[in-house]
């Protein structure tokens, strides 16, 4: 079994011999690669719908894991318990599902938390500063043309973060992609602020603070 890079990225920030929840498993490639590869013994892999779950079953019996995973049907964490595990992951949602997951399951502070947000980088991070959470690390993993990054979080208290930080992170400017991630994030902010500097009835104040992410990010640009 081959990984994608998104996925691979959050194995390697896996814990070894953690207690792993897969949040939203679909096929459950991520439980079975790291039991297959020996990094954890056991697994649970939740899912809020039967046929992900389904498919998720039917890799594990294919690569003869079943007997290791507990396969969860259920909304985010509502049927996982915190003795249970020791590490959560939560990939392929928007920042806004992810952070509503965790204000469900308060107890996830204590937990090693691998996280992939698709949209709502900058509320997500928000909420995870505001909420007593921190990020330890990133990871940037590109798949064809596009580029995700991922998280490696803990309870904590996580330093102040600028508007552009909120954006695209701190923590991987040591990443051989963080020049292209960058380029991309610009683009995005110089898009949303485009759609604002001609739409009829203009948001002065979101104006104003795209307009001061793009320069953080610019700036970043400049000292790489």
């Amino acid at each position: 079994m081959e990984l994608t890079a998104r996925l691979r990225a959050l194995a390697d920030l896996v814990p070894q011999g953690a207690r792993l929840a897969d949040v939203g498993t679909d096929h459950a490639y991520l439980p079975v690669w790291l039991i297959l590869h020996g990094k954890i013994q056991q697994a649970i892999a939740a899912d809020l719908r039967e046929g992900p779950l389904a498919r998720a079953r039917e890799t594990a019996r294919q690569y003869q894991v079943e007997e290791r995973i507990s396969f969860r049907l259920c909304d985010g964490l509502t049927a996982v318990y915190s003795h249970e595990v020791d590490a959560v992951a939560i990939a392929g949602m928007g920042g806004d599902t992810i952070a509503a997951i965790l204000d469900a399951a308060p107890w996830t502070k204590g937990k090693r938390l691998l996280l992939q947000p698709m949209t709502a980088w900058p509320s997500l991070r928000a909420w995870l500063q505001s909420n007593g959470y921190q990020i330890e690390a990133e990871r940037l993993a590109r798949e064809g043309s596009r580029l995700y990054s991922v998280w490696s979080v803990t309870g904590g208290a996580m330093a102040p973060l600028t508007l552009a930080e909120l954006w695209v992170g701190k923590q991987q400017k040591a990443d051989p992609l963080r020049g292209p991630y960058l380029e991309k994030m610009a683009g995005k902010v110089r898009r949303a602020l485009s759609g604002h500097l001609v739409s009829r009835q203009r948001d002065e104040g979101q104006i104003q603070m795209l307009t001061e992410v793009l320069q953080g990010i610019e700036e970043m640009q400049k000292e790489l």
